[in-house]
């Protein structure tokens, strides 16, 4: 069974989980470009379950209702988003993984939301919302 890595920027915070994650995908929400400081986050859905974290734990921010962030509280990282939405996932950040090329986003959400001037050339479904919203 695959295994997949990540951690934070200073690697005091680590994770690892075994097989492939349950979806991958692009947000353009304004909560996570204010969390990443980047136009668009990736993300990839995993049970909750299957992630281990070693070194020290995740920092963790309630964002919203309903809504935590986790981070690296030493380097500030962002490294997860976990939502009572969905409460078996925790979704990682793409770019925290150690490889990130192993899990390529398949699809947009919150587009509604896309900043005007961010123009990606794929051809990946995009949708509005997120499919809870609709």
């Amino acid at each position: 069974m695959t295994m997949t890595s990540g951690g934070c920027l200073c690697g005091a915070v680590r994770f690892e989980f075994a097989g492939a994650p349950l979806w991958a995908g692009y947000c353009h929400c304004e909560s996570c470009r204010r969390a990443t400081g980047a136009p668009v986050a990736a993300f990839i859905g995993v049970q909750q379950s299957a992630v281990s974290f070693s070194g020290e734990p995740p920092s963790v921010f309630p964002s919203s209702p309903g809504v935590e962030r986790w981070f690296c509280g030493a380097c500030g990282s962002p490294l997860a988003y976990v939502g009572e939405r969905w409460p078996d996932e925790v979704h990682l950040y793409t770019a925290s993984l150690h490889d990130p090329s192993q899990h390529p986003p398949r699809f947009h959400v919150n587009c509604r939301e896309q900043l005007p001037w961010l123009v990606l050339g794929d051809s990946l479904p995009r949708f509005a919302v997120t499919s809870a919203e609709e």
